[in-house]
């Protein structure tokens, strides 16, 4: 008989900021009977959800069963910085560039339509724009090389025919109410979320349409006659297919195996700027940036009935166990709040309200982990540190392979090669880790 059990589950560290700063949630039931549906899945983040909004458009008789281990909007969803991106976002490169002007165009075509389905989401389920911006973003430089990387990105999107702006120092400070960055590029396409906002939006709208189920992870999953039986801690869903949506913890069940690397990043969001210190601040009410170096610091400023608030995302450590340590986390926080410190010398009394780890899974050659694992099991997994655009995107190409037998969503991740294996450990995470802080040196004042 054929089985998988899953070596670990889901665990997190910090609270997800994002699902913190919002009012106490509404919860969905835990499975806690056995039950019956035509298709599964395991994971209640960008990529699940989007697979069971998909499969219900595709055929809204089918019985669909989705199970969130912990609460909706508290894993590794929750917990995102909130940049859906339409361009090319290459975390291995100097300046996000991808693989030539065709591929990057394809890739452009592909993430639109992942951001014309959430925007479909967004308005379905009636969310305000703090919760859904489509305001755009920077790449902002702090030094002569972010400066570069800049002007080089933006005569790569001048070939691809992408509108962009280059700003300059003092209008970046007019806008950040920062005087750290030098120069911004201005992208228009991207779509700022508050992602535990999206994903509780989502997951309430989806229960009168979907069984959706928290609090009750998958310990395993076993052939049972021509379907499978799925298991939680309570109970079981007899069901006829599978989709592990999952993203790293595919590897808990035994797929893939060393060929995902687990990659944690830390974020850290400010208590509620006060008028006074909205005032000094000065600066749009809402901005995005991303750091013209790829291993620099994002940071967001948002504002909305959660407060104004600024958060801040950098620093990234690799863990096979999926899973980091308070201690890392704390460790994390002392750069934020130095990163802080070097960006908004104005708001020294600002402190930090919530700090939180979460995970992502890449592919040393970036491609997905996508497609059929063996009869009715599919994955949508290993979004490759875009897990906004790209989760979205593989919920609906799964969706599309298991209702219809595929579409050109699906047949994109189904061309892309084999993930290649890591090397074996000690030296997977010694390497991997070391490269990280390299890089993250590298990168300086971004």
């Amino acid at each position: 008989m054929t089985a998988y059990t899953a070596k670990r589950l889901p665990r997190q560290t910090g609270p997800a900021g994002w699902n913190s700063i919002l009012p106490p949630q509404t919860p969905l039931p835990q499975l806690d009977r056995n039950l019956s549906a035509d298709i599964t899945i395991v994971g209640g983040g960008f990529a699940g959800l989007t697979a069971a909004r998909r499969l219900h458009q595709l055929d809204p008789t089918l019985k669909i069963a989705l199970l969130e281990a912990g609460r909706f909007a508290d894993g590794s969803a929750g917990r995102n910085s909130g940049f859906m991106i339409d361009l090319p976002h290459d975390l291995a490169s100097d300046n996000y560039a991808g693989d030539g002007l065709e591929t990057d165009r394809a890739t452009i075509a592909l993430n639109r339509r992942a951001i014309g389905f959430a925007t479909e989401v967004a308005q379905d389920c009636d969310l305000p724009q703090e919760m859904f911006d489509p305001c755009g973003k920077f790449n902002a430089a702090a030094t002569r090389a972010g400066d570069r990387h800049n002007q080089e990105f933006a005569a790569h999107l001048e070939r691809l025919g992408e509108p962009c702006t280059l700003y300059d120092r003092q209008q970046m400070q007019e806008i950040t109410g920062s005087p750290h960055y030098t120069s911004g590029l201005f992208a228009p396409g991207t779509v700022m979320i508050q992602p535990a906002g999206y994903v509780r939006a989502l997951s309430s709208h989806l229960a009168s349409q979907v069984s959706l189920f928290e609090n009750s992870p998958v310990t395993s999953f076993e052939k049972q006659g021509v379907g499978w039986l799925v298991k939680t801690p309570d109970a079981q869903v007899a069901t006829e297919k599978v989709i592990l949506a999952n993203n790293g913890h595919l590897e808990s069940f035994g797929f893939y195996e060393r060929r995902l690397m687990h990659i944690c990043l830390y974020a850290s969001i400010t208590e509620r700027l006060t008028p006074e210190q909205i005032k000094t601040l000065g600066g749009h009410p809402r901005w995005s940036v991303t750091p013209a170096d790829p291993m620099g610091t994002s940071v967001r400023r948002v504002s909305g009935s959660y407060g104004d608030r600024i958060l801040i995302r950098t620093c990234s450590t690799f863990h096979p166990t999926i899973e980091t340590s308070p201690m890392r986390l704390r460790n994390a926080g002392w750069v934020h709040d130095r990163k802080f410190r070097e960006r908004f010398p104005h708001l020294p009394d600002v402190k930090m309200e919530h700090r939180w780890a979460g995970m992502l899974c890449l592919s040393r050659n970036g491609s997905a982990a996508f497609g059929e694992l063996d009869t009715g099991v599919y994955s949508a997994c290993c979004q490759n540190g875009l897990g906004i655009a790209r989760g979205t995107l593989q919920g609906m190409g799964v969706a599309e392979l298991v209702a219809q037998g595929g579409s050109d969503i699906a047949d994109h991740f189904l061309a892309q090669p084999m993930p290649p294996r890591l090397p074996p450990e000690p030296f997977a995470s010694l390497g991997a880790n070391s490269y990280l802080i390299w890089k993250e040196w590298r990168s300086g004042k971004e």
